[in-house]
């Protein structure tokens, strides 16, 4: 029987504030019991496993990336776009680096086509439109933004850029800059 007051929605938030506090990979079943204060077991009348608690906060970091996403797009195009779109990411990693690393977790194809992570790639995709990237270079294109942000976004949660100048902030900006510059002179495929 269900514990009175506890809901998937509520155990699916808690497990997402969990992670931002102790990282993804340590957020458990367990763990989420003891935050409540309750017995293992009567978690599981709501949650099958650990793996489907993270499947959970993944869809739900989906969920809340694509929002911010779409509310950052709305009336952009070009370069404007881009950079809000950028910005989207590494900001909801900064303040969320535990949900961040939950919007990775590798989803069954079923549930990944199912959720917001598809949305994203359709922002990401109505972004390029502007550039006029034709297949497969607009596949190409999506590829490499999502590799930049992340790379860039992981390496500084990291600590990598904290020890150098300039501020990593300002290249972040001269990153998206050169980006726009690359999608606006989109080489040709090689002969």
């Amino acid at each position: 029987m269900p514990r009175a007051g506890l809901t998937v929605e509520r155990l699916t938030r808690a497990g997402a504030e969990l992670a931002d506090e102790v990282g993804f990979d340590q957020v458990t079943v367990s763990a989420l019991a003891r935050r409540f204060d309750v017995k293992v077991a009567s978690l599981y009348s709501h949650l099958k496993s650990s793996q489907d608690l993270k499947t959970r906060i993944a869809l739900l970091a989906l969920e809340e990336l694509a929002d911010r996403a779409a509310d950052a797009l709305a009336g952009r195009a070009g370069k404007d776009a881009l950079a809000a779109f950028a910005d989207v990411y590494r900001d909801y990693a900064r303040e969320h680096p535990g949900r961040y690393a939950a919007a990775r977790f590798r989803l069954d194809p079923e549930t990944a086509a199912a959720s917001a992570g598809v949305r994203q790639a359709q922002m990401t995709r109505a972004i390029l439109r502007g550039y006029d990237l034709a297949e497969p270079d607009q596949t190409h294109a999506v590829r490499l933004l999502g590799s930049v942000f992340h790379g860039y976004v992981s390496l500084e949660l990291a600590g990598g850029f904290s020890h150098s100048a300039p501020d990593p902030g300002t290249s972040w900006v001269r990153i998206v800059d050169a980006l726009d510059a690359l999608l606006r002179d989109w080489p040709a495929p090689a002969p």
